[in-house]
């Protein structure tokens, strides 16, 4: 009686089957590793320049009236970065209606109060600019967006009290 050592068609092609199988999975963990890393790098890459674009802005309009930040602003970062633009877009600060949380059903707010409190809400709207800074990646499928906002106050714009203006505060 003879012995033959060797493996059959069908250990051989479960082997196959299997080492395939190890292969495949070993390839998809790659390739989703190598798409996290360049989302990483991606997202690193826009949240620098977004910060590099804020303080460029911040350098121009510190110390400024708030009447010279234009209402929008765009352009690109040039040739290194050509996938990326950036757009700035102000507005006059908004403030919450504080005399309505301050009247209540029972009584109400004394109406000095409601004055005072309507006037620093109007001086805060005067004195204060928000602008958005958006940084936008437009090399993939859709484009992607990445903002932050900023205030600016003018300390330099004069205080207006019961409808006339105020002498400003020295500036140091």
């Amino acid at each position: 009686m003879t012995s033959k050592k060797g493996f059959t068609l069908l250990e051989v092609l479960i082997a196959m089957l299997i080492l395939s199988a190890g292969i495949l999975l070993l390839s998809n963990s790659w390739s989703g590793t190598f798409v996290r890393i360049r989302k990483t790098q991606l997202n690193q890459e826009i949240t620098a320049l977004l910060e590099r674009k804020a303080a460029e802005l911040d350098l121009e309009y510190h110390g400024k009236p708030i009447d010279t930040i234009p209402e929008e602003r765009e352009d690109d970062f040039g040739s290194e970065y050509e996938h990326y633009k950036w757009k700035m877009t102000s507005r006059a600060f908004e403030s919450p209606n504080l005399a309505s949380i301050m009247t209540s059903k029972e009584g109400g707010a004394n109406e000095m109060l409601l004055m005072l409190i309507n006037q620093l809400t109007d001086q805060l709207t005067k004195t204060i600019k928000e602008v958005k800074v958006t940084v936008i990646y437009t090399g993939g499928k859709k484009p992607l967006e990445y903002s932050v906002v900023m205030y600016y106050v003018d300390y330099d714009k004069p205080l207006s009290i019961g409808g006339a203006a105020a002498p400003a505060a020295p500036s140091q």
